[in-house]
């Protein structure tokens, strides 16, 4: 039976495996045969790294001298000029009727044409990749590494394959040998969908693993249970050895370890798909988190964005789509190439604090300059609780085990309060400085011991112009209040909507998915994570042009919304929004913003609306 039993236990993710596998009823023994083999694994494993440790220093070499040659990396010249991308092999004809002279001429001809071609490959094998994005240098530089794409591409569809036949071998499965109570037990055949998804993604790599956490805030698109599955990508990112991380800070600072921190601690207390932290303390006494990036990343990040793009042109293609969908897949890779470089990423970081500091509920570590590189950032520790911890302690689970009525109703309290002060933080970068965090996902943000929302990870800014965010007010001021027409002139008025745009269409869609707005104590109900899904879905259907601080707000207040309605269903979040919307608009004398407010307490026939009266006196 243990036999029987091992034979399709590689089929589960390890998150989604039945508990029935491992135990019976309520007893926690393991079955002896697997102990056996555990153990057995446990004392190979240990022999093979105590053997293997003196081989090390070799293998590493080894492996850098295959990835240099797969690469053509012993080809590139560092200050080679930009090339155009290889064409095909040049074709020669010789027309008809040629004297003696004149085919001597041709050829001579042919031979220059395939000397330059010749010429062009060798210049274009030996220009390296840049540290910036840039899609004609990125195709100049895989025009002539064919290879390396082919091997990726069989490599991304034999993951995404595998993941494939092991879900249907797992329903064959469930069907023939388990009952319907265990099945349901795994969270059902969706989130099956999202672990195998989550662990393709993982195994190909960290720019899938990006991919796959910007799917993980977009339930709207691929459901609540894989979307589900997908968010432990935030958190449950495999880190590299810290051999290699103690030797890339060696040599982005210069020097050995310890001539910069005092103290490192062993293991990483984060990994993130591009890199991971480490706490330390510097020789001055200053309590640190040093963020290394993970090894060889700009080549492989810009792969997989030069392949997504070849795939978007084949859509756009088969589609007969008249926008360009590589410009999608430009823009994701000058984001992503950017937080490679972790100076910009301290820039960001510095900026976003001066920006902020006036604003005693919002703390932003202070970065460390003189230990910041390219690969290794250096920043004050931020103390804090993250909100999944503290969603974990309001529901009365945490890793240290139950927890009681009062620590539950107190990290309940912490929650809502660090969702109350996101929100407003939200408003201050949209309204305020024009200034917003492009990645507010929960293990972004900590509740610090003051009472303040700590933000972390400064890779990406997004930057409004001033009109931009006075429209945007407008549009989330309309968006509360139902005013859907309105939101589509607001729309309009961004740039958001194509010219010759049916906006009637457009109005009765939006009034067809959202409908009215009911009020509740006042309060308009109203969900963020709804009204997103249903905007972007309008906006596929009418290729719309959606600038990304527009889903980066709501998807921002759609995330915090999120975690508070998991603490507790009857949170609103525009009732924890409204008071700094309504102070804004009450305050700021411009036209742009007596306007919005006129459109608050009127309806569309110019009468008083009593019930929007109620949230400006509460």
């Amino acid at each position: 039976m243990a036999v029987a039993a091992l034979s399709w236990w590689p089929l589960f993710p390890s998150s989604a495996r039945p508990r029935s596998a491992v135990k019976k009823g309520n007893s926690d023994k393991e079955h002896p045969f697997l102990s056996v083999v555990r153990r057995d694994r446990e004392f190979l494993a240990e022999s093979l790294r105590s053997y293997g440790e003196p081989l090390r220093p070799i293998v590493e070499r080894v492996n850098t001298a295959l990835s240099d040659l797969f690469w053509l990396r012993f080809l590139e010249y560092p200050y080679a000029q930009k090339q155009r991308p290889v064409s095909s092999w040049p074709s020669v004809s010789y027309p008809p009727g040629l004297s003696f002279l004149g085919i001597l001429i041709a050829d001579l001809e042919a031979l220059k044409n395939y000397l330059d071609y010749i010429r062009h490959l060798f210049l274009v094998l030996t220009m390296p990749l840049p540290e910036f994005y840039d899609p004609e240098i990125v195709e100049s530089y895989f025009s002539c590494r064919p290879h390396i794409l082919a091997f990726r591409i069989v490599e991304v569809l034999s993951s995404f394959s595998f993941a494939a036949i092991r879900f249907q071998l797992i329903k064959v499965f469930k069907s023939n040998r388990l009952d319907v109570n265990e099945i349901n037990s795994w969270g059902g055949s969706e989130y099956l969908v999202g672990q195998f998804l989550k662990e393709a993604m993982l195994s190909l790599g960290p720019t899938f693993v990006k991919v796959g956490q910007s799917l993980s805030t977009r339930p709207d698109m691929i459901g609540s249970e894989i979307s589900r599955a997908l968010s432990e990508l935030h958190d449950k990112i495999p880190p590299f050895s810290r051999a290699v991380a103690m030797k890339i800070i060696e040599q982005e600072l210069g020097g050995p370890v310890e001539n910069f921190y005092s103290y490192l601690s062993e293991e990483p207390v984060a990994a993130a798909s591009f890199g991971q932290v480490y706490q330390g303390r510097t020789l001055d006494g200053c309590s640190v988190a040093i963020k290394v990036q993970r090894p060889n990343m700009l080549h492989s990040v810009v792969r997989d964005i030069y392949i997504l793009r070849l795939g978007l042109d084949i859509l756009r293609k088969v589609a007969k789509r008249k926008s360009d969908l590589r410009l999608y897949a430009d823009e994701l890779g000058k984001g992503l190439v950017g937080e490679l470089d972790y100076k910009i990423e301290a820039a960001n970081a510095s900026e976003f604090l001066d920006a902020h500091s006036q604003y005693s509920f919002m703390s932003v570590p202070r970065v460390l300059g003189h230990l910041t590189r390219k690969r290794v950032l250096t920043m004050e520790w931020m103390v804090g609780e993250s909100p999944n911890t503290l969603l974990l302690q309001a529901r009365g689970f945490a890793h240290e085990g139950q927890f009681t009525r009062i620590h539950k109703l107190e990290s309940k309290r912490k929650l809502l309060d660090l969702v109350s002060k996101g929100a407003e933080a939200t408003l201050v970068q949209l309204l305020e400085t024009g200034l917003l965090h492009a990645d507010p996902h929960p293990e972004n943000l900590r509740y610090t011991p003051e009472g303040c929302i700590g933000f972390l990870d400064f890779g990406l800014l997004c930057r409004m112009k001033k009109e931009h965010q006075i429209a945007m007010l407008a549009s989330i001021i309309h968006i509360v209040n139902g005013d859907w027409g309105a939101l589509v002139y607001d729309l309009t008025s961004m740039d958001v909507v194509r010219p010759g745009t049916n906006l009637r269409s457009v109005t009765k869609d939006f009034v067809d998915a959202l409908g009215e707005v009911n009020y509740i104590d006042g309060i308009p109900d109203i969900k963020f994570s709804l009204v997103l899904g249903k905007i972007l879905s309008i906006a596929l259907k009418y290729q719309f042009r959606m600038p990304p601080y527009y889903t980066l707000v709501l998807r921002s207040l759609a995330s915090l919304e999120g975690l508070a309605v998991a603490a507790d269903q009857k949170f609103q979040t525009f009732r924890a929004a409204y008071p700094y919307v309504v102070k804004k608009l009450l305050y700021d004398n411009s036209k742009a913003a007596r306007r919005i407010l006129y459109s608050v307490v009127f309806n569309n026939r110019r009468k008083s609306n009593g019930r929007r009266y109620c949230y400006f006196w509460k």
